[in-house]
């Protein structure tokens, strides 16, 4: 596998701006932050990528056709490995939804708000939950909370929440949609049934209450789809002026 170094690029540039404002905001430990700050500089000067030997030998070799999937895929209750296409699963009750984890960036809970956007009244208990309080910041200043709220959205503190179990728990025996890393037996509620899938499919089964069809999936993807690029734009904290002003303040030692 090779990576692109402008992607690489753009994620360091960000994250230099993001952890200067930590500093200015007081997060510790200071000189550490700064020493990644350094480590990034330093990089970005000459940015080149590790890569494989051109005569490296692998155990196995693993090719997947992605023009082969036509449709979602879900991992079913209760094992990361049981996965199944949309069409399969079909149909099947759902109680609660979780749209949220380290799994998930900024992009994915926008377009989670154009499917709930104007709509009220959901069948399902949504929780949402970004990574981060920056993204929740973020999704507040776009409008997303209110889309959110006014669908019946339970908010919950940026962070882990359900996935670990940890903030909150969904009821005994619910069935679950939910874009998280894992879904072992007992990890987001006692008895809970737990599918794994897109934070965009994840939406399209809270607003219905059920896991759509292929057609109905697509019914909610149209608007989602035509403005990717303005959807899936990722958190560049150099961009943002409210982060740079402050980052601009930080003065990293000699």
């Amino acid at each position: 596998m090779r990576l692109n170094k402008e992607p690489i690029i753009e994620y360091l540039n960000s994250n230099i701006t993001l952890l200067k404002w930590m500093i200015a905001n007081g997060y510790q430990d200071a000189k550490s932050l700064e020493r990644r700050i350094r480590g990034m500089e330093e990089w970005l000067k000459n940015p080149v990528l590790m890569e494989a030997d051109a005569d490296a030998e692998y155990a196995a070799i693993i090719e997947i056709d992605m023009s082969a999937i036509k449709e979602p895929l879900l991992a079913c209750p209760n094992d990361p490995d049981d996965v199944k296409t949309l069409a399969e699963v079909a149909g099947a009750k759902i109680d609660e939804v979780f749209i949220g984890s380290c799994m998930t960036n900024i992009g994915h809970y926008r377009a989670a708000g154009k499917v709930l956007n104007g709509k009220s009244g959901i069948p399902t208990r949504l929780w949402i939950s970004p990574p981060t309080k920056m993204d929740a910041h973020q999704l507040s200043e776009e409008g997303y909370y209110a889309i959110y709220g006014s669908a019946g959205a339970r908010m919950e503190m940026p962070g882990c929440s359900l996935c670990m179990g940890n903030q909150a728990r969904v009821a005994d025996g619910a069935t679950v949609v939910s874009t998280s890393t894992r879904n072992f037996p007992n990890r987001l509620g006692k008895g809970a049934n737990v599918y794994l899938s897109s934070a965009e499919l994840a939406a399209v089964c809270a607003l219905l209450g059920k896991i759509p069809t292929f057609a109905e999936y697509m019914q909610h993807m149209g608007d989602i789809t035509a403005k990717a690029g303005e959807i899936y734009r990722y958190l560049n904290f150099d961009q943002v002026a409210e982060y740079r002003a402050v980052a601009d303040t930080v003065k990293l030692a000699a």
